[in-house]
C-alpha cells in the first residue's frame, strides 16, 4: 500500500469539501443534486459520512479477520439481505444530517476526521493493512467481497469522488 499516495488523498478531497462548501451558496446548497434523493447540502454531508464510518469499517475489519473466515462471509450476506433498511437508514441520516448540521460544524468534523484517519494510518504496519474480511457489496458499489484495512482506507476517497460528481453545485 502506498501510505503517501492515501495521505494525499485525504488531503486533497479535505481541501475539495472545504472549497466546495466555501464557495457554495445557501440556493446552490439547497439545490437537487443529480441522480440523488439529496439536495447538495445533503449531499456533501453524505460525503462526509463515507469518512466518518471509517473507524467502524477499521474496528471491524480487525474483529473479523481474528474470527473464521465463515464468520464474516455470514456476516457480509446478512448485511446484504438487510440492504433495503440500510439504504433507508442511509439517506435519513444524510438527509438529516445535512439539513440540520451547520457548513461549520460539517467543515470542522471533516477536518478532525482526516487528520485522526492519518495519525491511524501512519500507526498501523503492513501486516495489520494486509488484515480484511468479507463486506456486503450490496451497500455501496466500492465494497468489494473482501476488503483489507488497505482497502478501507481507499474506500472514503472512491465514495467521495463518485459523489462529487453529483454535486450540482458551481465548478470549483
Amino acid at each position: 500500500m502506498d501510505r503517501r499516495a492515501v495521505h494525499q488523498e485525504m488531503e486533497r478531497t479535505r481541501r475539495s469539501f472545504h472549497k466546495l462548501l466555501d464557495a457554495a451558496s445557501e440556493s446552490d446548497l439547497g439545490r437537487a443534486s443529480a441522480g440523488t434523493r439529496w439536495n447538495n447540502r445533503q449531499l456533501l454531508f453524505h460525503m462526509l459520512l463515507g469518512y466518518l464510518i471509517i473507524r467502524a469499517l477499521l474496528r471491524l475489519v480487525r474483529t473479523f479477520d481474528r474470527l473464521p473466515d465463515a464468520a464474516s462471509r455470514g456476516y457480509a450476506r446478512l448485511l446484504n439481505a438487510s440492504t433495503v433498511p440500510f439504504d433507508a437508514v442511509n439517506f435519513a441520516g444524510s438527509w438529516l444530517g445535512g439539513t440540520l448540521m451547520p457548513r461549520s460544524w460539517m467543515l470542522t468534523l471533516f477536518d478532525r476526521t482526516i487528520a485522526a484517519l492519518h495519525r491511524r494510518l501512519d500507526g498501523e504496519n503492513d501486516l495489520e493493512l494486509a488484515r480484511g474480511m468479507h463486506y456486503p457489496t450490496r451497500w455501496d458499489p466500492f465494497f468489494h467481497d473482501y476488503m483489507t484495512l488497505a482497502d478501507v482506507y481507499r474506500f472514503p476517497a472512491q465514495h467521495f469522488d463518485f459523489h462529487r460528481a453529483q454535486l450540482t453545485l458551481p465548478l470549483d
